[in-house]
């Protein structure tokens, strides 16, 4: 048996190991076009942050560690030119020349390539992209001797947000440039918001909703497109990732309707002798049923695992993927699996969300830090569809907890009566992630019916005449300190008392900082007759996360 991987990176060097441990004579080789194999690439933004001292914990395991280990022939800085699909062989040209190698099953782990906008100036020698442990060196070795005071980050993702804290720890003035209208543009504007203020907070100047025009090496900026320069002494690409296909394409093997490689449920290609793994090919999601891009390592690891499986005779199915990712935002973390509201939404569902901000433990308990979990739900069958979440603590478990329940197909009714982990160190007895659940069950029964930040900025956009009343129940000086204009304040513990204050005839929208007290002010109009009331999820936190609204100081 000859199994064949292309690729050292996640997909194929986790794919060569599981091989191995299935089959102890089959004869394995492993080719990869850069110098390293399984390197740790979501270590690096780290590395160059300087949190990460030792380069050599980048690099898990050497060539020759992993023939040693595992029997595995490792070709590095060999590249795949083409694959004779017919004579099961490979052509590929190394430091020896060219040669063919056959192959019995062959897997293809090539993964993705930074996406590089074709602009003037990409090219300079300060522009750097980060994906593989070389590009990592360079920026390194360039931020070592040429000491660069500014920097400009075109695209505000995953390896943007990343490599915003790691050039500000490095003493950088940083700027993060984003063509869409937010940061972290897969999840909800709400929680990009949050995301760009602990930028700002951390010194990074944040800029959306314009692209870049140009790059100007001698005078050392970036032109917007708006005719702005911003000085860049250093730049970053991080616009996005394309599937490395050059490669399957020429072979004839099938590309999908999302841009990437067609696989099967046992990450089978359209050839019955290859399979595939990796940022290079389309996968089941697990919530929509609909095959898409899903470029991440935790999924990258799986295929390579499963992809080995099959080629070596065993069947062993891939379920999908939800999406799940986690990113550090200097203090605070971000994460999030499933569909975000604007994804579901696309998706055809019938969406609701709900936004709970809570302490991630007891507030009575020393060190609570408050956490935004925002669920997205299916209103006709409540089924949770995704979660994002932002704070300085217990984001990730939340968001893990609720990956485990879109696995499962849970609803809203199921996460509500999740029996989770509580001690006051910990969580709350209704922890934050049952809270959220009880709130969307409240917004489906009628209860207490939930009007989201978009929704409200859609709302008070209409005709005056269609436009709700704003009823915020904060406490007076919370309102001075900013408020919706025209919004009317009747503190939540005053509301029983001046009722008649409130307009009857006419939609209410209620909030307070948070969503409880409008929840509580809520119910208070509903049992004295007012009929249309709604109440904003996630209250002036979204507001003012989601911006673009009106915002005045009395």
């Amino acid at each position: 048996m000859k199994l064949l991987i292309i690729g050292g990176a996640a997909g194929g060097a986790t794919a060569a190991a599981r091989a191995r441990r299935i089959s102890e004579s089959a004869e394995i080789t492993m080719i990869e076009r850069g110098p390293y194999i399984s390197y740790a690439n979501c270590g690096l933004a780290y590395y160059i942050a300087q949190e990460i001292q030792k380069r050599s914990k980048l690099l898990l395991q050497t060539p020759e560690g992993f023939d040693s280990r595992y029997g595995v022939k490792v070709l590095v800085e060999t590249e795949a030119l083409q694959i004779d699909r017919g004579g099961r062989r490979v052509r590929i040209k190394g430091p020896g020349g060219e040669s063919w190698m056959p192959y019995d099953s062959l897997i293809l782990a090539l993964g993705g390539t930074p996406v590089v906008p074709q602009v003037p100036g990409v090219d300079a020698p300060h522009v750097f992209k980060l994906w593989n442990v070389p590009d990592a060196d360079r920026i390194q070795a360039f931020l070592e001797e040429k000491k660069p005071g500014t920097a400009v980050i075109i695209g505000a993702g995953f390896i943007g947000i990343e490599m915003a804290e790691a050039f500000v720890r490095r003493g950088i003035d940083t700027t993060v440039v984003e063509l869409l209208p937010q940061v972290m543009s897969t999840m909800d504007p709400e929680l990009g918001g949050l995301v760009a203020a602990r930028l700002r907070r951390h010194g990074v100047k944040v800029i959306t909703g314009i692209g870049m025009k140009a790059v100007h090496p001698a005078a050392a900026e970036v032109e917007l497109a708006d005719g702005r320069h911003l000085p860049a002494a250093i730049v970053l690409l991080s616009v996005g990732v394309k599937p490395e296909l050059a490669l399957a394409r020429d072979a004839g093997l099938s590309i999908g309707a999302a841009g990437a490689l067609v696989v099967d449920k046992h990450l089978r290609t359209s050839d019955p002798h290859i399979w595939a793994a990796g940022d290079m090919i389309e996968v089941v999601h697990k919530v929509t049923g609909r095959s898409t891009r899903v470029p991440l390592a935790g999924p990258a690891n799986r295929q390579g695992r499963i992809a080995a499986s099959n080629a070596m005779g065993m069947e062993v199915p891939y379920g999908g993927a939800a999406g799940s990712n986690v990113v550090k935002v200097f203090d605070a973390t971000v994460a999030s699996t499933g569909l975000s509201e604007n994804a579901a939404r696309a998706a055809g569902f019938d969406v609701g969300a709900s936004i709970v901000v809570k302490d991630h433990h007891a507030g009575y308990y020393p060190g609570a830090k408050e956490l935004v979990l925002k669920l997205v739900y299916d209103r006709k069958s409540a089924r949770l569809l995704g979660a994002q979440a932002f704070g300085e603590e217990g984001v990730e478990k939340r968001i893990d907890a609720a990956a485990v329940a879109l696995q499962g197909k849970l609803t809203l009714h199921d996460l509500a009566e999740m029996d989770l982990a509580y001690s006051p160190p910990y969580s709350s007895a209704n922890d934050p992630l049952n809270l959220a659940a009880f709130v969307g069950q409240n917004d489906l029964s009628g209860f207490s019916p939930l009007v989201t930040v978009e929704e409200l900025r859609r709302l008070l956009a209409a005709d005056e005449t269609a436009r709700p009343e704003i009823l915020d129940v904060r406490n007076r000086n919370e309102y001075e300190q900013g408020h919706l204009r025209g919004g009317r304040n009747i503190p939540v513990d005053e509301l029983r008392f001046r009722l008649e204050e409130v307009p009857r005839g006419k939609p209410i929208v209620v909030h307070c900082r948070s969503g409880f007290r409008s929840h509580l002010a809520l119910r208070i109009l509903r049992d004295n007759g007012w009929t249309d009331v709604r109440n904003i999820t996630g209250g002036f936190v979204a507001i003012e996360a989601l911006g673009g609204f009106n915002i005045q100081q009395s």
